[in-house]
This record gives structure tokens, sequence and C-alpha cells, in this order.
């Protein structure tokens, strides 16, 4: 369907691909991955004719339609459901044409392609992705200026959707989207039928929806089977063995420099010394598995506070006299990791204002430590920095009376060391725009870290490297993002936000997509009955939550110990890899018996261990499929 074949491209003398290859198969879904700046929205541009290349080709099936969301938010007078409507353009067309053709035959022919298109379900398979990316029946009707750009690029990613096109390219979907919106967009691609290349730096949206990985690094695509989780371990696995075959080829190397060092200038030696020499020319080195210094975040250590350092008490919160969030009674103490979920609109964000004194109560009292330091990132403060200002000159500015040496050592934390620190906003990517305010929020020691979807710039490893650095910060942090992966490694607790409401939600993410699943079945089935003339009455809802609760609490224990025990079998894999290694190894057989017999008895030990665990995992979640 789609060859790329040799091909080279540079940019302002910087090459971004070297006689590089791959093919994309009818029907693939392809993860394209690679570190920030590395070529991956450039390669869509090529994919789109939008740029040239310096060498080889590119072939694309004929007929075939790409569909992508552009970077022009759509605006107009024009609905959110007609808009999306249109984006098919052959049902358009033959619509417009069965209203003005007069021809008999041409009439039939209309007809009989539209019914081939399933035209007479389009509007409600347009209004099911519109709900899908959180759009209710109400705003589906509004028009598109009334919406924001974020909530606009939703509707051009819907209208791209709708259109059904052969090849479907998507550029990081997941920025624009909350958590909710995220996860049905990550169960529509796994049941997408055409051909799909996305690429992502969200984890589980690329174990959930692609097929296999392609990895753009140094200058090459590599392609790997599987979903990101597949890639990275294959990856590790090769990086361990190209460090074990370095590490020979170094020892083999440094033994025949000291062959010819040593027989060089012997007449009875100087053929075999000068064929060691040809022999060390021949040898292609073998590279070190690569570390990216620059991927770093450190956030400095807070004072510590006593408890609680934040208290909300009946509060209410809104603007403009519009009550957003009733009531709250919620307490944040300095070992609290929290992740705040509910659809975009429900005050996630309006509660992270309150707590970080950018909103005042509308009513109830915040009571908060006298010493207590948040702070506070957002994902649209990127655009308050000033492009032609240094990252240094941002952090002096906050720093009036500290000498350079400390401010440069605080920008060294977060990888703005060297002339990185002087390099102008201008020329950052959006993932080191995003490491500048994490470094600019952490001027003051916060005790309270507030995070507003803070991985929409980062690539993988860099939100790998965030993880790592919120996990080991010894103050609170609250997060709301679409990143499972990040909500699940950092948040040790959930609250939901709903109908006006902050409570602890009693369960993990997969109980929460369990939620959502049942809420919108709820919806469909109420919207079914309403269609047909049946009112009813709504269904307690504390009630439904109760209910839900208990189902959860049923299952809470038994998933807890199938998790503990995946752990433990992943630690004892490992273990039983290494000594298996250890095995394999000819060194081990020429040194003592005691310590081979060693090896041995505790592989065995090893895998008896495992067997055992193995079995347990298996009954957990026998027991766990009988309760469910």
């Amino acid at each position: 369907m789609i060859n790329i074949n040799d091909i080279t491209y540079r940019i302002g003398g910087r090459i971004l691909f070297d006689h590089s290859t791959a093919v994309v198969r009818t029907g693939h879904k392809v993860g394209l991955i690679g570190r920030n700046g590395s070529g991956k929205s450039t390669l869509f541009k090529i994919l789109l004719g939008q740029l040239t290349l310096d060498g080889g080709e590119i072939s694309i099936q004929k007929g075939l339609r790409i569909g992508t969301v552009t970077q022009e938010t759509p605006s107009g007078k024009v609905s959110l459901i007609n808009y999306v409507l249109n984006a098919d353009v052959e049902m358009t067309d033959l619509l417009a044409r069965a209203e003005t053709t007069k021809d008999a035959y041409e009439i039939a022919d209309v007809h009989t392609r539209l019914a081939d298109i399933n035209a007479q379900s389009a509007p409600s398979r347009a209004a099911r992705i519109l709900a899908g990316l959180g759009f209710n029946e109400e705003s589906q009707q509004k028009n598109l200026d009334d919406f924001s750009g974020g909530w606009r690029m939703r509707v051009a990613l819907a209208a791209t959707l709708f259109s059904r096109p052969d090849i479907l390219l998507l550029d990081e979907p997941t920025n624009h989207l909350d958590l909710e919106a995220s996860l049905w967009l990550e169960a529509y691609l796994a049941s997408w039928s055409g051909t799909l290349l996305v690429i992502s730096h969200d984890r589980t949206l690329l174990n959930q929806s692609v097929s296999e990985i392609w990895y753009l690094n140094n200058l090459k695509l590599t392609r790997y089977a599987g979903g990101y989780d597949d890639f990275e371990r294959v990856r590790r696995d090769q990086q361990m063995l190209n460090n074990k075959l370095r590490n020979k080829q170094l020892a083999e190397r440094q033994r025949i420099e000291m062959f010819i060092n040593r027989f060089r200038y012997k007449a009875t030696k100087a053929r075999q010394a000068q064929s060691r020499i040809k022999m060390l020319e021949r040898m292609e080195p073998i590279a070190a598995a690569a570390e990216d210094q620059s991927i770093n975040f450190d956030f400095p250590k807070p004072d510590l506070l006593p408890p609680p350092l934040i208290v909300l008490d009946e509060l209410d919160a809104g603007y403009d006299e519009k009550v957003i969030l009733k009531k709250l009674k919620l307490r944040i103490d300095m070992e609290d990791r929290i992740g705040l979920l509910g659809a975009n609109g429900n005050g996630k964000s309006t509660l992270l204002k309150i707590i970080s004194s950018r909103l005042d109560p509308l009513f109830g009292n915040i009571h908060k430590s006298s010493k207590l330091r948040v702070g506070y990132f957002s994902q649209h403060q990127t655009d308050e920095l000033n492009l032609n200002e240094t990252a240094f000159m941002h952090a002096a500015r906050l720093m009036p009376k500290i000498e350079e040496s400390k401010i440069r050592a605080h920008l060294g934390r977060f990888g703005f060391s060297g002339n990185k620190a002087n390099t102008e906003c201008t020329n950052l990517s959006g993932g080191e725009k995003a490491k500048l305010l994490f470094a600019l929020m952490s001027v003051s020691n916060p005790h309270v870290l507030l995070l507003d979807e803070p991985t929409n710039h980062l690539d993988i490893d860099a939100r790998e490297a965030l993880i790592h650095a919120l996990n080991i910060f010894d103050g609170a942090v609250i997060i709301v993002s679409h990143d499972v992966h990040l909500l699940e490694l950092v948040c040790d607790s959930l609250w939901l936000i709903e109908d006006g409401a902050c409570a602890s939600f009693s369960g993990d993410l997969e109980d929460y997509r369990l939620h959502l699943i049942d809420t919108r079945r709820q919806k469909r089935s109420h919207a079914r009955k309403l269609s047909n003339g049946a009112f009813e009455k709504k269904e307690n809802r504390k009630e439904e939550r109760r209910r839900q609760a208990a189902e959860r609490a049923e299952t809470r224990n038994l998933r807890k110990s199938i998790h503990d025990l995946e752990l433990l079998m992943e630690h004892l894999l490992s273990h039983r890899e290494k000594l298996e290694a250890k095995l394999a190894d000819p060194e081990v057989y020429e040194g003592p018996t005691a310590s081979l017999m060693k090896i041995q008895i505790e592989l065995g030990d090893v895998k008896s261990r495992l067997g055992k665990i193995e079995n347990d995992w298996m009954k957990a979640n026998e027991k766990l499929e009988i309760v469910k």
C-alpha cells in the first residue's frame, strides 16, 4: 500500500532521513515513535506530498484516499454535526445531485450508491463520533465559532474519522483530548478497519491501538512487531546484546593490538602483525547504547510542613457567580498523589485554580499552611513564554537576588545546562518549552505540584523521566492528564469530578474505564427510550454509585493480589534470565565446581518458585472471572 524506498531528506542542511526504507501493508496499524525533532511530522508531510525528497521514492497505491487532521482549526457558522457530515465529500456530492438532477437513470445510480455507502445511517454515525469525543447532543447543534480552538480541533478529528479514508494519518491525536475522549479514541482506532499511521507518545494508545511500531532513530526507520511494550522489550534486549558484543569486541581488539605492538618489528612475525592490522581496519565498531543526558527532571526538595497542607471547607467554585463545583470538602497532605478524573468542562482545571489561588471561592473557605508554596503547570502556559528570551532570562527574572551560578544549576536540573540555557525560546521545541515551565514553577521549592496535562509535548523518554522525578518528589502531586500510564505509575488515589461534586473514586483506572462504558451504555439506552416515547424516571444516582462501588470493592483485593503476583513473576523471570545467562557463559565451567552448583541450585529454586506463583496467578484470575 505504502512503499518508502531508500529515502533521504534534509532540512536546513540537517539530515532527517538517510537511505531509510519501510513498507505499510493494507489494513496494518502503525505507531510512529521517536525523539522530539527526529522527523516524524516531516515524514507525514512527505507522505502528503507537501515536501519533496532529496533522494529515494515513496509510492502509494493509486486511488486511495488519505485522511489527516490539518493544523488549521475549523471555524464558521456551520453546526458541528453538519461540519462532520460534510467531511464525506462523496456523500455530500451525491445528496446534492439527488436534489437537483432530473435524469431518471442518474437518480437511480445516485440512490444506489447512497445505499451502498449506507448514507441513511450517516447522521447517527457522525453523532456517535462527536459524542465519543466529548460533544453532547445539544452542543452538536451549535456552531463551530461557539467553541475554543482545542474543542474545534476535536471536531476536525471527528470529521476525519467520519470520512473513513483508506489511509488515516494522525499526529498526536490525544493532545487536545481529555482522559475520557482518549479512552474512547483508543477503542475506536483498535476497531478501525482501514490502514493507520499514528504519531504518538501515549504508551496506552500505542499498546491498545496499533499492531506494529516504527522507531525513527539515527536517521532510519526500524520496524518492531506489536505495541509499545513489545518494542521496548525487544529494544532493551538488543541493547543488552549489543553491549555484550561490544565488550567482547573491545577485548578482542586489545588482544590483537598487543600482538601487533609486540611483533610488528620482528622479521619472523611481521607478516602475521600486518595481517592483524588489516583485521583491525576491517572490524566495524559496535556502538554502545546511547543515553540522552538532556532528558532530566529534578524537582527540588521542599521543607516539611505539618498536615494538613490544604483544606477546602464547604467551598463553591466557579466564574461570574456561575457555580461549577459545589460544597467541596477536601484535604491535601504532603504525601498525597492524586489524579483528577472527569470529562472536560466538569471542573478539573477550576479545582486546580482554586488550590493555586488563581481563582477565589464563590462561597466557603480554603485553609492553607502559612508557609505553603504551590507550583502550577498549565498546558496553555507555553503561550505565555517570551519567545525572544532565553531560558536563563526567564529564570533570572524569577530569581532576582540569586547569583548566576545557582540559577544555571537550577536550570540544569531540568536539562538546560551549558548553551541550552542561552537558547531563545523561539528555537525550543514544544517539549523543551514544557521542561522550561517545569523549571520555572520549581523556583520556589513548592510543597504541592499542580499539573494540568503535563505530558502533551513530551516524548516517551521524557515522560518516563517525569514519572521518575514525580515519584521521588517529597511533596504532594495533583495531576489532570489523559496519559493513563502517567496516572497509573504516579497516583495512588483518584478523585472523580462529576455533576458539580468532587469525591474519592473507589477503584483504579480500569474500573474508571468500565464506569465510562457503563455510563455511555446507560445514556444510549435512555436516548433510545426517549426516542420511542418511553419517558422513565431517572435512576437514583447515589444508589447506582453505591452498587458500582460495591462491585469494585468485591474484586479489588483479587486484582491487587494478581498485580502483586505479576510483579513478583517479572522479578523472578528477570532473575532466571540472569542465572541462565551465567550458565551459558563457558567461563563458569572453568571455575570452581561449587560456584557452578550454587548457580544451578539457585536456578532450580527460582524455577520452582516461579511455577508456584504462576499457578497462584492462574487461580486468582479464574476466581476473578467467576466473581465478575
